[in-house]
């Protein structure tokens, strides 16, 4: 649409995409609406709305990723997290224990997130883990301490769902839904969320590529949710030296191809701790609009992933020097939401 297009102009373009049987996605960008049409089998006429008022252009889309496309919104989607804002030139750092596993263990890791600048807490309440007898996370009561500590603390809250059940108890209790890499192609799910109308956060699978994870991501904006913020944790190579190999080259792939923002978890793409703030810096460098960063006040004594959650000591230490790095990339830390 145009800059100048009113309400009433999209809403007639939506009525005409709908009156021929079509889905119409209004996306709202800095400087003007673009809407998207899906549930076409082939290409439309651009005749049919070229002449509709307000309307500046008709672009098809070639990519099979429709909505998550520059071609569909050549502005980056900014995402706001309850009121932290990710993308878009704002660099937000979301932080905390892998796993809820008391309310003081939470409390004092979220007091460490905040007095260190960051402003997104983490906290996992439901743990897809590898062995069927390690911990598996506290389930909903770790969803009411991650919700009690955040209020208390001011920071808003995201934590991972494994299934349309723990879904709806993310959605009542946190700020942002995870969707992990093992299930970043359960599109039940991933339908589920574009209904859900809050964040998401959507990791990239362990051996899915670009498009793949950009297709996963569309599912969720068929369904109108365009809130969705991806996510470079790694993927599984034939290296022995890392957990994962961390594909910092994702970031830059992603920008060129989706308006999205894309943010980097060094945790998980490294899975030892000495390499987590260095990669961290080298995501903010690389231009990546935010990093997703497991901290625990003792590490060693954490139930699950101690061998890559950083101490409070080195998550301040790597905010510090954000600020360094990020103006040569165009970006900024968010700002904090304020405590009230």
């Amino acid at each position: 649409m145009a800059a100048g297009a009113s309400s009433d102009q999209v809403a007639q373009v939506t009525a005409q995409i709908e009156a021929l049987g079509l889905k119409a996605h209004p996306i709202p960008g800095a400087q003007r609406v673009a809407i998207g049409i899906t549930g076409n089998t082939g290409a439309l006429e651009p005749a049919l709305f070229e002449s509709l008022p307000g309307v500046l252009e008709v672009i098809p889309v070639s990519h099979p990723y429709k909505l998550v496309s520059r071609e569909a919104r050549p502005d980056q989607t900014v995402v706001s997290v309850g009121g932290v804002r990710v993308g878009g030139g704002h660099f937000a750092v979301i932080a905390g224990p892998c796993s809820v596993e008391s309310p003081d263990q939470t409390l004092a890791a979220a007091r460490a997130v905040r007095s260190a600048g960051a402003h997104i807490l983490r906290g996992g309440a439901f743990k897809p883990r590898t062995s069927p007898y390690s911990f598996q996370g506290l389930g909903k009561p770790g969803l009411a301490i991650l919700r009690d500590v955040g209020r208390e603390t001011g920071l808003p809250v995201v934590s991972e769902a494994l299934d349309e059940e723990s879904l709806a108890l993310v959605v009542d209790h946190c700020d942002m839904i995870q969707i992990g890499a093992r299930n970043m192609q359960n599109f039940s799910l991933l339908r589920t969320c574009g209904r859900a109308r809050k964040p998401v956060l959507l990791k990239r699978g362990m051996a899915a590529t670009i498009e793949e994870l950009l297709m996963a991501a569309e599912y969720v904006l068929s369904e109108g949710n365009y809130e969705v913020v991806l996510c470079e944790r790694g993927i599984r190579t034939f290296a022995d030296h890392t957990r994962n190999t961390l594909d910092l080259a994702a970031v830059v792939a992603v920008q060129r191809l989706s308006h999205l923002p894309i943010i980097v978890d060094p945790s998980h793409g490294t899975g030892k701790r000495h390499k987590v703030i260095p990669m961290g810096r080298a995501g903010a460098a690389v231009g990546a609009d935010g990093l997703m960063i497991e901290v625990h006040t003792d590490p060693a004594r954490a139930l699950s992933d101690a061998a890559q959650q950083v101490t409070p000591d080195e998550l301040a230490q790597l905010m510090q020097q954000l600020p360094v790095l990020l103006p040569l990339t165009g970006r900024h830390l968010s700002a904090q939401i304020p405590r009230g």
